[in-house]
């Protein structure tokens, strides 16, 4: 593995070129970042995820958007570097804990394969303050919220990032480009926010739609499908175990009675790449 500048894989659709600082030195500047990830002129992904950055028995990860900016937590790039850690040997046990800006996360590796992978995500918060969004300490449920000319009934959530989520009878791509933005920079948002535009198909299945702040529209997220699960349980929308359905495919949630959030998805190996001399000279 060590003779690799990157490796690649995507979850759903959802892609992410891993860079392991123990065999890569590359400076992850902000325009790095965003020249490794251009579809045109770079690699082209989602994201990077930078490790393992390993202190001690804990292994770090690191999560960059494609614009630069540091994300605290991503579900499907969890699922994807744990793959990671399996496929280049950091791990050989079935179950771990990985530590993101988020908060740590527990990986269960249901298929010695790496390709499904379920990953205890955390407690949601609903709080204001922790999400953060502006105004009196509350729990952001079904609050009615203006994004340009419209109102809107959003609940509001942090599980280890921030989102926002709108349950619509309607929900498309067009609409989450067209709110994405507007959900993403609102002032009440002083660190961003994802977006989740959520249809509830049935008790166990829900749609969605989403914005991610730092990267745009995605055809599926990991943290996404908890908060929108999380957010439509809070409202009594659906049971506790549904099936998340997203343009890039399903992924699995189940929330416990004390309030853990567990995610299982799939996880797919694309490439492994070595950047050339003359890209290595365009970072900076």
């Amino acid at each position: 593995m060590q003779n690799y500048s990157f490796h690649k894989y995507h979850a759903l659709g959802n892609d992410y070129i891993v860079m392991d600082p123990n065999h890569t030195q590359i400076e992850l500047t902000t325009e790095n970042i965003k020249l490794i990830c251009h579809r045109h002129y770079g690699a082209g992904s989602d994201g990077i995820l930078y490790g393992p950055i390993i202190s001690g028995d804990e292994i770090k990860l690191r999560i960059f958007n494609p614009d630069g900016s540091e994300a605290e937590k991503s579900g499907n790039g969890i699922r994807i570097f744990s793959r990671y850690l399996l496929d280049a040997g950091y791990i050989t046990s079935d179950s771990f804990v990985l530590q993101t800006l988020g908060g740590q996360v527990v990986v269960e590796i249901l298929k010695t394969s790496g390709e499904l992978i379920k990953v205890n995500m955390g407690k949601v918060s609903f709080q204001s303050d922790v999400i953060p969004m502006l105004g009196d300490s509350r729990e952001v449920i079904d609050e009615e919220m203006k994004f340009g000319d419209e109102g809107y009934n959003v609940t509001c959530l942090s599980i280890g990032n921030p989102h926002c989520v709108i349950p619509a009878t309607d929900i498309s791509e067009a609409l989450a480009r067209k709110l994405g933005p507007l959900v993403e920079n609102h002032s009440d948002f002083p660190n961003k926010i994802n977006l989740q535009l959520l249809k509830v198909m049935d008790r166990h299945n829900i749609q969605i739609e989403i914005w991610e702040r730092g990267a745009g529209y995605t055809m599926a997220s990991g943290s996404s499908s908890c908060a929108a699960a999380s957010a439509a349980f809070r409202l009594g929308l659906i049971e506790n175990k549904v099936a998340v359905h997203m343009p890039g495919g399903i992924i699995n949630i189940e929330i416990t009675a004390d309030g853990f959030v567990y995610m299982t998805g799939t996880v797919d190996s694309v490439a492994r790449g070595v950047f050339t001399d003359h890209f290595l000279k365009q970072l900076q």
